[in-house]
Formats: structure tokens, C-alpha cells, sequence
């Protein structure tokens, strides 16, 4: 039976979802899918967004920042109104586990898709989270709520009585926002402040308490429904433990390396904590998995989770319908109840953020987005099948031991197509990329090669990260743990995937894509190479900054009388032919872009190197004899080469630079668009390297700009609550040795 054929109470016509992004347009697909009429509520920056473009009628809120738009709602519900809406999904994140809206939403007559206020309530803080899952028998961590702010000493008493290393935790909210990782008594009370400090900002509600830290720690969560004939179901768990800063970002159904009497141990807590809640609707249940197999009470998050698709392509369920069908009073259908996992799925998390440069949100225009030959899939696993493609029990010979090719499925949840804007205002992820396998390696090189190849430009993302994450030892032989990202590892991991010699052969295409992109728009001797002289002359010469890094990169070349390559150097690094050569050609491609071109081989103490053709899109290069493909799109700042195993962006340098744009001496400039959140400074005090200046908010995060020498600040250029954008100066240190503090 499916939620289609279920005998409902309450159907629903139109449904408005109080959310935005990719998750109002994984929303909006199955009520497609069900008939149901869609709604979006829209932010003025969101007004042309791909979801609201997508819904059937959409209603603006108004304002740019979340206060303004989404976290309105009395402005959402009216909205609700006046579009004949008669029900509201929340999504996640912004009104999701608010309470208070859930009882407005049922109050103005509308069917609210989630769990009862009460258990929204109970759940919202984790303090009353814990008692209430304490009292069912479920397992949790020691720890103390901190109701007032005790004095220092007793602060250290209570953490000694838990025992470091402890957290700092935030009662109210979640993502990892108002949360502290303490070592040791004296960070203690910096510790509690600032995490006060962010989640009073962040919810409204600066309640923390501690709790003990689990060293080496995986975090594996358990997807349970509940209807409201009182079933509850635990659907295979998820490890979630691939994260940075508590923030997911790979997640994979079911949990690798844990036995049996592990994963019963999650499911039956799964359920005692479902059934203590009367547990209507779809939720999580958050665990912390010891080392030694222990696994420790977390959170319950009452609504659903960011990487719920992975269950559902295990399962081959679709869990907004069946939030749909609770919501109008259906029972739970059989294949919903305590089902099995067929095969193994993956999901990565596309962010726009900067992992190299300490997990900076990068903010601009997507200029190109694509991942593999996916488009938004069925959720329900209609796109794996219920044969041996989806559920992994079929096939033969190799593919069928790795899960590769016909039994894989290629799912891309995204916010954003080519021309959206990343915003400072909202959460910084993009899209997730989910694989389904037979087998946890088949998932893995799937998605790793889809991720690879990726095509994204406009901005940067942490594609690279995610890549070298998935082909570390520690993840594919489970190692891992919710650490690994802020280790030592990181500096490997978060490596850019096309460096050395890659990055100058990379540069090589660009330098040829733009000269085949001059030669195509010539309006005169369109078919003499760029150029050209009857005389050998000196080689054209273009500077490439690294976007991602600042390194240099230098490229000369000159082209032979028919177009092939005559002279090549990148890095420093030249090639040149004999000196007898006059550019003739030695070879002729007659399947070059606009007629034959001449490819040369260029010898020297690098590779010989071949241009094969080159457009303003594609260049093929024969490198020591080997046929390499570069894409090329030259975007609105910057030029992105792709060649296979990742991309890289090159940003041409002016070949005679004005000096009146140049920044004075030890500027610290804005890393993005943001609000100035506190300023710790003043013109005339001295500072000690790494000390926090200023703090910034953007994108739902606090980012703090630190002095990057030891000096004297000469100057401060903004105040508290003043907006800036990428880039802007914000304070000018002067550094004690008189050099620049940058």
C-alpha cells in the first residue's frame, strides 16, 4: 500500500512551503507527483530564484535578511490565505521546529505537515530533550544545564564533575550554532560566553549547558515516522560523521562498519524515543557513537533532515509524501515500518565556501552548474526501480561487484541553475549530489567521479574537499570520525584537485582558449593566427592569478604560420623548437574547430607538447604524447578550466596594473559581504598576531577577522551593524616591523 491509496481524513489541495532553496523544490516535486498545487513565499533577493519560479503561485515576504522574509510568520500564514493554501510545509531550518508557528499555522485552520507543537516543544530544548530521553531509557551523555551565569569557580567545578574535554551547547536551535569545543579549564569561560553570545543571536534564547565530549566520535542518526494511530518506525540509520564545524557534509545509508547488535541498539532507542513522544510525522533521532561501540543520546530534530534523501534511495520511499499522507491522517503503510536497506547511498553536500582559506562562504553569480546526466530524480526510488538497478540484487560480472554503471543512481538536489545569485543572507549550500549502488565502493567511485567532473563556475565551492575526502584511506576503510575535517588532515584534504603540473597545462588551455576566442570574434584576417608576424617575434604573454590560492602563473606562446604551437613556456618552464623550425606545420587535424589547423611538436626540457585544436570553450593538447581535453568558459572574473579531475580558476592579471587601486599598507579587507557584528578594537591599539579584531555575520555563521602580524592599528573604518561587501577595508594595522600586516 502507498500513501497514494490510503483512506485520508483531511486532503490536501494546495500546499505553501515556508522554506526556500533546494528544499522548497524537492518539496514542490512531490506534490506534483501527488496534484497538489504549490506555493512559494520568497525573499526580494529570492524574487527570480529557480523555486519560485518553479511553484504553481508564489507570494513575496519581502526584506532581504531571514528576520525580514522567512522568519515572518504571520506574513507566511496570511500568504497561506491568500492563495486558497490549506496546508504548510516548514522544510528545514528558519520556522521548521518553532513551535509557536506550528500552533498559528493549526489556529488559522491550515494542516500543519509536521509533528504536534508539544513534541516540537519538548524537542526544541535540548535540556528537556535529554530529561525526556533520560526517562525512556535512552542512553545519554553526563552534562549540566548552566540556567544563569554561574561564577567562574563554579563554572569549573561543574566542568570538572563531567570531565573534559566537554561541549558548550546551545539549548535551543541546531547546526552547530552556539557550540564550543573545550580542551581545558582555561577556554572555559570564553567558551560559554561566545556560545551565549550565538545562540541568543541565532534563536533567541542564549540557554547552554555542557556536556561530555566523546573522543573519536561518529555521529550515526536514525530516520523515524509516526502516525497518528500511534505506529512508529526506525528506517536504516545514516552516519553523518564527515562534518566541519558540526555541519554535515557527507552522509551515507547505511551506517559502514558497526554490527548488528549496534544498529538494533540505535533502532530500538529509535523507537522508545519516537513512542516517549507520541512521534507524529517525520523526524530524527541524533546518536554519538562511542569508539567502542557505546552510542549516546544527541538531539531529536523534529522535522526533516538535509540528507533524508539517502534513506529514501535505500528504502525507495518518498518521505514528503508520506509526511503528506500522516498529515492528512493516513496510517503509516506497511513497506514505511521498520524497513530494510537495499544497497548503499551517498550524499555529498555542494557548499559555497573556501575550505583552504578556514571554510570562507564565498558569495556571486553561478555561471555554470552541472553535475554528471542527472536531473531532479522521482524521491520515492522510482528512479532506482524496485528491481536489481535500484535495490542493487541483480546483475553480473564486475559491475555488479561494485555497483557501478546500470546499478547506480545519479540523484542532484540543487537551490541553484546557472544565473542564480548566492546571497550573503541565507545558508550556504547549493545542491546535494546523491548516489544509490549496490555496494558502499560502487557509491563511492560513482559519486566521486560525478563530483569530479563536475561543472561549476562563477564561484567557489568546496567540490575539491568533498573529491579528496572520498578517496582518502580514512573514509573508504572507516576510520573516520566527526573530527577528521578539523585535524591535521584538512590541509590535504582541502588541497585544490588540480595543482602542479596540471595548474600549468590548465593555464596553457586558457591562454589558447582566449586567443581561439579573439580569432573567432576578428573582423579582419580572421584566418591569420594570433599574432602572427612574417618575422619571428617575441612569444604573447598572459599572467594567471590562482583564484583559489594567489599563486602566478605566466604563459608565453606563439603560434606557427598555420596555427600550431611554434614556442611554449608556463611557469618559467619553456619549450621551443629547433631553431631551423619556421613554424611550419608538421601534422594537419582536419577535425579542428573552423577547418584544419597544424599541430607542432615542441621540444625542450619539458614535455612535447602538441595543440590539437582550441576553441573558446575547448582545448586538446598532446602532452609527451599523451591527448589531453580541457573545457574552458571564460566567466564574468574569472576563467575556469576543467580537465577531468577537477577546476581550477584562473584569474588573468592586467598586463599594466593602476596603482591607484592599490590598497594602502596592512589593509584587512571584508573576506565577503556581511553585517559587522562586533568590533574589538580601536585606532592606536596594539594588537599580537592571530588576535580577533572584528567579528562579521554572514550566512547564518559568526567569522572573525584576526590580525595577521603583531602591530598597531592605524585606522577602523566600520562600526557595529554596518553592512560590507567582499573585499572592503575594514581596519589598517601596522605592523611592528613597519612591513604590511596582510
Amino acid at each position: 500500500m502507498s500513501p497514494l491509496d490510503a483512506v485520508t481524513t483531511v486532503p490536501i489541495r494546495t500546499l505553501l512551503v515556508a522554506n526556500r532553496g533546494e528544499i522548497a523544490r524537492r518539496i514542490f516535486r512531490t506534490c506534483r507527483d501527488l496534484g497538489i498545487t504549490t506555493v512559494a513565499v520568497h525573499s526580494d533577493p529570492d524574487a527570480d530564484a529557480p523555486f519560485a519560479r518553479e511553484a504553481d503561485l508564489a507570494v513575496a515576504l519581502g526584506g532581504a535578511s531571514p528576520a525580514e522574509s522567512y522568519l515572518r510568520g504571520d506574513a507566511i500564514i496570511a500568504a497561506a490565505q491568500q492563495t486558497g493554501a490549506d496546508a504548510i510545509h516548514p522544510g528545514y531550518g528558519f520556522l521548521a521546529e518553532d513551535a509557536g508557528f506550528a500552533r498559528a499555522v493549526i489556529a488559522a485552520g491550515l494542516t500543519w505537515i509536521g509533528p504536534e507543537p508539544e513534541t516540537i516543544d519538548a524537542m526544541g530544548s535540548k535540556v528537556r530533550a535529554r530529561e525526556l530521553m533520560e526517562a525512556a531509557g535512552v542512553p545519554v551523555l553526563p552534562g549540566r544545564t548552566l540556567d544563569a551565569d554561574p561564577d567562574e569557580a563554579a563554572l569549573r567545578g561543574y566542568a570538572d564533575e563531567i570531565g573534559y574535554p566537554l561541549l558548550v551547547k546551545a539549548s535551543a536551535g541546531g547546526g552547530g550554532r552556539g557550540m564550543r569545543r573545550v580542551d581545558g579549564p582555561d577556554g572555559l569561560v570564553d567558551a560559554v560566553a561566545s556560545a551565549r553570545h550565538e545562540a541568543d543571536a541565532a534563536f533567541g534564547d542564549g540557554t547552554v549547558f555542557l556536556e561530555r565530549y566523546v573522543t573519536r566520535p561518529r555521529h550515526v542518526e536514525v530516520q523515524i515516522l509516526g502516525d497518528r494511530r500511534g505506529t512508529v518506525s526506525a528506517l536504516p540509520e545514516r552516519d553523518c560523521s564527515i562534518q566541519r564545524r558540526h555541519q554535515k557534509l557527507i552522509e551515507e545509508s547505511p551506517a559502514p562498519a558497526i554490527g548488528d547488535d549496534v544498529r538494533e541498539r540505535l533502532a530500538t532507542a529509535a523507537r522508545d524515543a519516537a513512542r516517549a513522544l507520541r512521534y507524529v510525522g517525520a523526524g530524527t533521532v541524533e546518536f554519538v557513537l562511542a569508539p567502542d561501540g557505546d552510542v549516546f543520546f544527541l538531539e531529536v530534530n523534529t522535522r526533516l533532515q538535509v540528507e533524508h534523501p539517502v534513506t529514501e534511495l535505500v528504502c525507495g520511499l518518498d518521505l514528503v509524501a508520506l509526511q503528506v499522507a500522516v498529515a492528512e491522517g493516513a496510517a503509516l503503510p506497511d513497506e514505511a515500518v521498520d524497513p530494510d536497506a537495499h544497497g548503499h547511498a551517498i550524499e555529498a553536500r555542494i557548499v559555497a565556501e573556501d575550505a583552504a582559506a578556514g571554510w570562507r562562504p564565498q558569495t556571486g553569480a553561478v555561471e555554470r552548474f552541472a553535475f554528471g546526466d542527472a536531473e531532479p530524480t522521482h524521491p520515492d526510488g522510482a528512479a532506482c526501480g524496485t528491481g536489481a538497478a535500484g535495490r542493487g540484487d541483480g546483475g553480473s560480472g564486475h559491475d555488479a561487484a561494485l555497483g557501478v554503471s546500470s546499478q547506480t543512481t545519479l540523484r542532484v538536489d540543487s537551490a541553484v541553475d546557472p544565473g542564480s545569485v548566492v546571497s550573503p543572507h541565507y545558508d550556504s549550500m547549493l545542491a546535494k549530489v546523491i548516489v544509490h549502488a549496490a555496494t558502499r565502493e560502487g557509491a563511492i567511485r560513482r559519486l566521486h567521479a560525478v563530483l569530479a567532473r563536475g561543472d561549476v563556475a562563477g564561484i567557489r565551492t568546496n567540490r575539491d574537499l568533498l573529491v579528496r575526502t572520498l578517496e582518502s584511506d580514512e573514509f573508504r576503510t572507516v576510520t573516520h570520525d566527526t573530527q577528521l575535517l578539523d585535524g591535521p588532515r584538512l590541509d590535504a584534504l582541502a588541497a585544490p584537485l588540480v595543482a602542479g603540473d596540471a595548474l600549468r597545462w590548465a593555464a596553457v588551455a586558457a591562454a589558447l582558449a582566449a586567443q581561439a576566442a579573439r580569432r573567432a570574434d576578428a573582423t579582419v584576417a580572421a584566418t591569420v593566427p594570433s599574432g602572427w608576424r612574417n618575422v619571428p617575434a617575441a612569444p604573447q604573454t598572459v599572467t594567471y592569478r590562482v583564484q583559489s590560492s594567489d599563486d602566478v602563473l605566466v604563459v608565453g606562446y606563439r603560434l606557427g604560420r598555420t596555427g600550431g604551437l611554434a614556442e611554449l613556456s608556463a611557469d618559467g618552464a619553456r619549450s621551443t623548437p629547433d631553431p631551423s623550425d619556421d613554424g611550419a606545420s608538421s601534422s594537419v587535424d582536419s577535425s579542428v574547430d573552423g577547418g584544419p589547423r597544424a599541430t607542432e611538436p615542441v621540444v625542450g626540457d619539458s614535455p612535447t607538447v602538441e595543440l590539437v585544436r582550441a576553441s573558446a570553450t575547448e582545448v586538446v593538447l598532446r602532452i609527451g604524447g599523451v591527448r589531453r581535453r580541457f573545457t574552458v568558459h571564460a566567466g564574468h572574473d574569472a576563467v575556469w578550466v576543467g580537465d577531468g579531475r577537477g577546476q581550477v580558476a584562473l584569474v588573468e592579471q592586467p598586463r599594466f596594473p593602476d596603482p591607484g587601486v592599490q590598497a594602502a599598507a596592512g589593509s584587512l579587507d571584508a573576506p565577503l559581504p556581511g553585517t559587522v557584528l562586533r568590533v574589538d578594537v580601536a585606532a592606536g591599539d596594539a594588537v599580537a598576531l592571530g588576535q580577533r579584531l572584528l567579528v562579521l555575520e554572514a550566512m547564518k555563521m559568526e567569522h572573525e577577522v584576526t590580525a595577521t602580524c603583531a602591530g598597531t592599528v592605524t585606522a577602523v573604518h566600520v562600526a557595529v551593524g554596518d553592512a560590507v561587501d567582499g573585499g572592503q577595508t575594514l581596519l589598517v594595522v601596522q605592523s611592528d616591523d613597519g612591513g604590511e600586516a596582510a
